[in-house]
């Protein structure tokens, strides 16, 4: 039987370098799940690769047929976004171990979706000050930086992160990615006991 790993963090906590490098551990077997977004495609990200890039009515289609295990609107500087899984076809666990990169809420509706023995939570840590001072690194390099929406994400983290919240979602081991090796060290030994 497989299972997803589902990788969580605040914003910046190098959730996608942590992602890329587990899926090149050939000891893990990892397959990518790529989610769907309807936030404009960022800088360096390719169709189908980070995420499948579309709009509302493409989320409502989805939905009415009752594809979407979970769905996530973010009210930002630039108008609503939505992040979302979708059931299409691609996701077998009875065959194969999968990774995705998600937030708490979206780790709790999978885990009901498919089976919380099925859905293994990796959450990251950085220190505030290290991540926030990522985020703006990688904003800067933006060819149209979104600094608001940078706040907004930082300053939501907060809460959506909360220790109730990931307590009453039953993630209590936390992975430290300050030095990206120990980390990936870490995170592999665990998913492998």
């Amino acid at each position: 039987m497989g299972k997803m790993v589902y990788l969580m963090g605040k914003s910046s906590t190098g959730k996608d370098t942590v992602y890329k490098q587990l899926l090149r551990k050939e000891s893990l077997g990892l397959k990518k799940i790529v989610p769907y977004t309807t936030r404009p495609i960022r800088d360096g990200e390719k169709q189908g690769r980070e995420y499948f890039f579309t709009d509302d009515n493409g989320f409502r289609e989805l939905d009415a047929q009752g594809k979407v295990i979970e769905a996530r609107a973010y009210h930002t500087y630039h108008g609503v976004w939505r992040y979302f899984t979708v059931d299409d076809g691609n996701i077998d666990l009875v065959n194969n171990d999968y990774i995705i990169i998600g937030t708490l809420e979206s780790f709790v509706k999978t885990a009901e979706y498919f089976g919380r023995d099925k859905v293994v939570p990796v959450l990251l840590e950085v220190d505030d000050g290290i991540r926030l001072q990522r985020a703006l690194d990688r904003e800067r390099r933006q060819e149209n930086p979104r600094y608001q929406e940078l706040c907004r994400r930082y300053l939501a983290d907060e809460e959506d992160f909360s220790e109730e919240k990931l307590e009453a979602a039953g993630v209590t081991l936390k992975f430290s990615n300050e030095n990206l090796e120990k980390c990936l060290s870490e995170i592999e030994a665990y998913l492998l006991h």
